[in-house]
């Protein structure tokens, strides 16, 4: 038997009389295959913030963004051969020059179904003159190729009745969306595993 309790964005499965093992393999997909869009590809046009363009780059590829995997590919599966399109891409900016803190909410997006899941990250600050002007491209991606395209904090903790399941998303999807795709990949995985026999 399974039981979902949900406070805020905190989901906790309850899975009375299954084994750790197979609530680990949930756990363990969730990590590696669930997939999330996230910035991959940063073009810096202006960047005198005090930050470098790398570190820029990095910060903003950990940006959880809100994620629609219905309506992109992966680049490798996308009829544009990886060229980059928009099934498989979405277009971003960013472009701030006001003294203070850059935040997430300053990027601008092709896609309003695809944006920062938290409008206050800093991304950099900006004193005096300075200024800060960058195009980026958002993919999907799975925690398995890099921890920035995975969905949420998951481990597993033992009760009285057997094992359950914490699921903190980062934003990119809600908890129930987490856990539906990923019980949707592990039955994939199944079901070409058995193919194979």
């Amino acid at each position: 038997m399974v039981d979902i309790k949900t406070s805020g964005v905190l989901s906790v499965i309850d899975f009375a009389g299954t084994h750790n093992t197979i609530v680990n393999a949930i756990r363990r997909t969730i990590l590696d295959d669930v997939p999330t869009m996230a910035i991959e590809d940063v073009e810096v046009v202006v960047n005198t913030s005090p930050i470098y363009d790398e570190i820029v780059a990095h910060r903003l590829g950990l940006v959880p963004l809100t994620t629609d995997f219905k309506s992109y590919n992966f680049k490798n599966d996308c009829k544009c051969g990886g060229i980059g399109c928009a099934l498989c891409e979405v277009k971003m900016s960013l472009a701030a020059e006001t003294p203070g803190y850059v935040l997430a909410e300053s990027i601008k997006s092709d896609d309003p179904k695809v944006i920062p899941a938290d409008l206050k990250l800093p991304i950099t600050k900006l004193f005096g003159e300075k200024k800060i002007e960058l195009n980026m491209k958002a993919v999907l991606g799975t925690g398995r190729e890099h921890a920035k395209w995975a969905p949420a904090h998951t481990y597993l903790r033992e009760n009285k009745k057997g094992v359950e399941l914490v699921i903190e998303p980062f934003g990119q999807l809600s908890a129930k969306e987490v856990y539906n795709k990923a019980i949707d990949v592990l039955v994939e995985k199944i079901a070409d595993l058995e193919a194979s026999f």
